[in-house]
């Protein structure tokens, strides 16, 4: 089984690039229903990561191919919710903006995308060395805090549009409830940040080797 190569977790890989779309076209969407909707649907994709994890070790059935889709995976679903965000932040809107952030800055961007692009970069050219190179701890960890802060933004455009439209805005629930969500993106987008640039250095390190670096 370990040499297949589309075996069940490559296959749910690949069903989780094939959903990126949709997610960034509900994410765009106007309506607290679309919004919501590509909330779910991020989550499912998310916890679809750690299902094909985990059945790839259990079953043995870890290949090449999985350990070059499933970063791919995880790239775009960055790419396809980072993209909203800022074009969102920037429309204009008060709704659209980021807690504790407000408009999403550039800069953001070109950290989250410049790490995932060299990152991509360099894999590729170590594949090309015969080295596969598959997500180490700090890499996951960044998934995880960067899903946490995903997930925490793609929730609040719907609530924070359903408690407009139903009068909850400046109610004392409402004021928890939103310092406490707003608390949970601002914290988890500046850990993920972090983490970010530290993963990068972490895998530069870790195979500093293929570009004759001495250990």
């Amino acid at each position: 089984m370990a040499g297949r190569r589309l075996n069940l977790p490559n296959i749910i890989t690949i069903a989780r690039i094939a959903v990126c779309p949709v997610i960034y076209t509900l994410a765009m969407s106007d309506t607290a229903s679309g919004r919501f909707a590509a909330f779910v649907l991020f989550v499912v994709a998310a916890l679809s990561d750690l299902w094909d994890g985990y059945l790839a070790r259990k079953h043995g059935w870890i290949t090449d191919m999985g350990k070059l889709l499933d970063p791919i995976a995880d790239k775009l679903l960055i790419v396809v919710t980072f993209i909203p965000f800022y074009l969102l932040s920037h429309s204009g809107d008060p709704l659209n903006t980021v807690p504790w952030w407000g408009t999403l800055p550039l800069w953001v961007l070109v950290v989250v995308f410049g790490r995932e692009l060299g990152i991509t970069v360099f894999r590729s050219w170590a594949a090309r060395r015969g080295v596969v190179i598959s997500a180490g701890p700090s890499g996951k960890y960044k998934a995880f805090i960067t899903n946490l802060f995903v997930g925490g933004l793609l929730l609040w455009y719907p609530l924070l549009m359903t408690a407009q439209a139903s009068d909850w805005v400046g109610t004392p629930t409402w004021g928890v409830w939103s310092w406490f969500h707003g608390a949970w993106i601002g914290v988890t987008l500046t850990a993920a940040l972090i983490l970010t640039v530290y993963s990068m250095v972490d895998y530069l390190w870790s195979y500093r080797s293929l570009v004759g670096v001495e250990r």
